[in-house]
């Protein structure tokens, strides 16, 4: 159970015309992470299907725990517009009081 309990970092990207405060408000009320971050829009250089491609995006930070990874994960595939979106899961580890508001706001 322990292990469930360990705060992570999820990386993902948002489309720059798309609004990121209805999913970050979805996520939120849904326990899924404790914070959303989105920084401003940047640009974002990468190979697809073979082709360099250039998109404006923002750069979204989730803050959650591995027990909820897998409900989070649905939850942005299911409302992201990108046929793979990214999904970077980052091990965290910090203070204790944060770790534990963590753990709290995305417990049921």
């Amino acid at each position: 159970m322990e292990n469930d309990l360990r705060s992570c970092l999820v990386l993902t990207t948002w489309p720059a015309d798309r609004p990121i405060a209805p999913l970050a408000r979805a996520i939120l009320e849904a326990r899924l992470a404790a914070c959303v971050h989105a920084s401003g829009i940047g640009m974002s250089v990468y190979r697809w299907e073979g082709a360099i491609e250039e998109a404006e995006e923002r750069q979204v930070v989730l803050k959650t725990t591995r027990a909820r990874l897998p409900a989070l994960e649905a939850h942005v595939r299911a409302a992201h517009p990108y046929a793979v979106p990214e999904w970077l899961v980052v091990e965290a580890s910090g203070s204790a009081d944060y770790l534990a508001w963590i753990a709290g706001s995305v417990a049921g």
